[in-house]
């Protein structure tokens, strides 16, 4: 498991509703209804450069101006947690020019974002085998998470090298060696305690999966903490997504009613 430890954050002291850009004032959100976790899967770099003769290269470039502007608008609206899917480890069988480029966008990315991070209180944090990359990537990763740990208006995290599978099979030996070493009882292993070994430990589990690009699968990401949440895929290629396909994603997000196995009726009665 990755050595960073995460901790809560708390919702900025907002209003009750935000407007929706773009929309009539009398379309608004219910920000105590926002998603405390939403989770996406950014995809559609390579096809929205494969239409416009462009290299996959320059796909991931316009990929990575979309991620400034939906970390910034998450953080502007009162979204607490926002995990992004940057780099599975099924990602590593790509060409090596390609990969080498994605982490120099990475490391790009670190450098020219700190200081906004820092100042709108945004801490990073990084889940999967995150030992795995480039030496040079992984210290200013590392050195990043290290500068913005006591930020706590937001938290960014990204998922590098990552693979669902493995998070879950990595925590089963843990905990398997626990139980050999003496030092619990197989018993004693439930949802709850697994959920805590897991590199999104004491993170709530993501309310909202957005994917865009159109694809309809989860592509190994979350797989346990997934059990729950609500999926929204949007036709857009990452680098068209923007603050406009974030709204009706979230809009469409508060239209939903979420019963986690009980009936509506059981849900209207706890309200």
């Amino acid at each position: 498991m990755t050595n960073v430890k995460c901790r809560m954050v708390t919702v900025p002291d907002l209003s009750k509703e935000h407007t929706i850009p773009g929309q009539p004032a009398t379309e608004r959100f219910d920000v105590e209804k926002l998603p405390h976790h939403l989770a996406i899967i950014m995809d559609g770099n390579g096809r929205w450069a494969q239409e416009r003769k462009l290299s996959r290269i320059e796909g991931h470039r316009a990929g990575a101006e979309s991620v400034r502007i939906i970390v910034r608008a998450c953080r502007r609206i009162g979204i607490p947690i926002l995990t992004l899917y940057a780099f599975s480890k099924e990602n590593w069988q790509r060409p090596g020019r390609e990969v080498q480029a994605l982490w120099r966008l990475l490391s790009r990315y670190l450098k020219s974002e700190l200081d906004e991070m820092v100042e709108h209180s945004i801490r990073l944090n990084a889940i999967g085998d995150i030992q795995e990359l480039p030496k040079s990537v992984n210290r200013l990763l590392v050195d990043t998470m290290n500068k913005t740990s006591a930020n706590r208006e937001m938290l960014l995290n990204l998922a590098l090298s990552y693979s669902g599978r493995t998070e879950i099979v990595r925590t089963a030996q843990k905990l398997a060696a626990a139980c050999v070493s003496n030092q619990m009882e197989p018993a004693e292993i439930d949802e709850v305690m697994f959920s805590q070994n897991l590199d999104t430990a004491d993170m709530p589990d993501p309310d909202l999966l957005i994917r865009t690009s159109g694809e309809q699968r989860i592509s190994n990401f979350l797989l346990w903490q997934m059990a729950y949440t609500e999926l929204y895929v949007s036709p857009i290629y990452w680098p068209d997504f923007r603050e406009a396909q974030l709204m009706e994603a979230l809009a469409d997000f508060q239209r939903r009613e979420r019963r986690f196995g009980k009936t509506g009726e059981q849900q209207a009665t706890e309200v």
